[in-house]
C-alpha cells in the first residue's frame, strides 16, 4: 500500500481546518483532518501539502512533522505521515476528485480534545495526528 499522509492546518487565529466527509466503508461522513495518499516518488510533506490545498483550498504556513505510524500493520505495509502547518490561509476553492465527497469546516483548536473525547472525530489517523499534535503543549 501507498505511504498515506494527514496534516494537522491551523489558521492564524487558532482555527483548525476539518473536512466532513463521506466515508463509503461505513456508509457514514466523518469529521476529521485532510489527508490522503502520497503519489509514487512524492515526499510526504510535499503531497500534505498538495492534499491540504486540494481538499480544503488553505495552503501556506510553516510545517513541521508530527512523526509516522504504521497506517494497519495487520493488513498493510504502509506508513502515515503526519504534519502539522500553522498559519494556513484560505488561498482558492477546494480542487475534490470525482469521488470525494466532503465539506471544509473551522473549529477552535480548544474544541479539538472535546471533539477527541466525544468521539466525533474517530477516524483513528486523524486521532492520533490530532494526539501528537496535542502532545506538543501550546497551539
Amino acid at each position: 500500500c501507498t505511504p498515506w499522509v494527514n496534516v494537522v492546518p491551523i489558521t492564524a487565529d487558532g482555527q483548525v481546518v476539518l473536512v466532513r466527509q463521506h466515508r463509503y466503508g461505513i456508509e457514514a461522513e466523518t469529521l476529521e483532518i485532510p489527508g490522503g495518499v502520497a503519489e509514487a516518488g512524492e515526499e510526504p510533506v510535499v503531497a500534505a501539502a498538495r492534499e491540504l490545498l486540494e481538499e480544503t483550498g488553505y495552503g501556506g504556513g510553516d510545517w513541521e512533522s508530527l512523526g509516522w505510524v504504521w497506517s494497519n500493520p495487520a493488513i498493510f505495509d504502509n506508513r502515515t505521515w503526519m504534519f502539522l502547518a500553522r498559519g494556513v490561509r484560505l488561498e482558492r476553492a477546494p480542487d475534490l476528485d470525482p469521488a470525494e465527497d466532503l465539506s471544509v469546516e473551522r473549529v477552535d483548536v480548544a474544541a479539538i480534545p472535546a471533539l477527541l473525547a466525544s468521539g466525533r472525530i474517530a477516524h483513528s489517523l486523524a486521532v492520533v495526528s490530532l494526539q501528537r499534535f496535542l502532545l506538543r503543549g501550546s497551539p
